[in-house]
């Protein structure tokens, strides 16, 4: 099989509101193809020619455009990008937040079986589109809407609160131990942000005081024990990587690095569910860490072998728990890895270095 390349990328810059700049997705892509093209050395004219041997594709990766943006059939607007794109295969790929890792997933398995040489893939999210509430309520879709979200202020971060006191029920963690834990998090991932210049985040203020001053004035909980500093952000933004062939990057002499392994696991959707069946395992997240263990095994890697982390901290709960799917720490001495430093930006380990969801921005798909 094929080796998957990663040729190039791009991001867009997270702190914009591209509703109040008056433009629409169509903008937005058109930003993000001409920018990933630039980056990877790919032409117009490259996508043309592969376009006329059937050896290019294009994977969009989203969530909620029929909600968020009235629209649906998401693929086929990259033909509004430009002309070259007419006959193009392609199609969106939906999974609530892994919208982007499913069109990855999707398409390094075409570029493996010999399908394409080619594949650029987007992912992308206009949120800001509608007021907080109107969207905390659409993001509910991502659980058992009916059973879980509708009617719920705000569903999300209710859920995640449980698994807060899952987290010191399961292993008898002082409540305080692990509140100053996700505060500490918290401003990591702000401060990790401040480098970084596409962060949604990069000019705002974060202090340990602050993220730790749950239900103050400045720093309300939005649900359980879990605080606005707690929370991933609202985000209008989208990302891009062109990936290819093996003998596709050999023949033009590319240098690239190129994708070792994945792991790909689905809980259940209820979180009822999820925690009953993490009864029996050690980890409050036993599929999440099925997935990591896949990955490093497809990869032929263990967790020393690995420079840094960036995972899903939709909440700070996410990226505490992952701590342990990641082998970093046994579960439930997640606390271990922050008080000792390992996770910081100079850390052995560093988790996040972009800001993660809470820093850089959190556009689902």
């Amino acid at each position: 099989m094929n080796g998957v390349y990663i040729i190039g990328g791009a991001q867009t810059d997270f702190e914009r509101n591209w509703t109040k700049e008056g433009k629409g997705v169509i903008a937005l892509m058109r930003e993000l193809v001409a920018d990933g093209l630039k980056d990877s050395g790919v032409s117009y004219d490259d996508i043309r020619q592969l376009n006329a041997g059937n050896r290019v594709a294009c994977f969009v990766g989203n969530f909620l455009g029929e909600k968020y943006n009235n629209q649906a059939h998401l693929g086929s607007f990259l033909t509004e990008v430009d002309p070259v794109f007419y006959g193009v295969p392609s199609a969106r790929y939906e999974a609530a937040c892994a919208s982007g890792s499913a069109a990855i997933d999707a398409a390094s398995a075409r570029i493996k079986t010999g399908d394409y040489d080619l594949a650029i893939v987007l992912g992308w999210e206009m949120m800001k589109a509608v007021d907080s509430q109107t969207g905390g309520d659409y993001l509910g879709q991502a659980a058992y809407y009916e059973k879980e979200a509708q009617g719920v202020e705000f569903p999300f971060p209710k859920l995640f609160a449980r698994l807060v006191d899952e987290a010191i029920g399961k292993y008898r963690l002082e409540e305080k131990l692990l509140m100053d834990m996700l505060a500490q998090i918290a401003v990591k991932n702000y401060t990790n942000a401040k480098r970084n210049p596409h962060a949604q985040t990069r000019k705002w203020f974060m202090s340990y005081n602050q993220a730790a001053s749950r239900g103050s004035e400045t720093n309300p909980l939005v649900g359980g024990k879990l605080a606005v500093s707690d929370c991933s952000q609202v985000t209008d933004g989208g990302a891009l990587v062109i990936l290819a062939a093996e003998e596709y990057v050999k023949k033009r002499g590319i240098k690239a690095p190129f994708i070792k392994g994945y792991g790909h696991r689905v809980a259940p959707i209820l979180l009822d569910k999820k925690i009953a069946e993490a009864s029996h395992s050690p980890f409050v997240l036993p599929w999440t860490r099925q997935a990591v263990l896949e990955a490093y095994q497809r990869a032929g890697m263990t967790i020393d072998d690995i420079d840094f982390i960036e995972t899903h901290d939709c909440f700070t709960i996410s990226e505490y728990l992952s701590l342990s799917a990641f082998g970093i720490t046994e579960p439930g001495k997640e606390y271990q890895a922050i008080e000792q430093g390992l996770t910081a930006f100079n850390g052995r380990i560093p988790v996040n270095p972009s800001g993660g969801l809470i820093g850089c921005g959190h556009p689902v798909g």
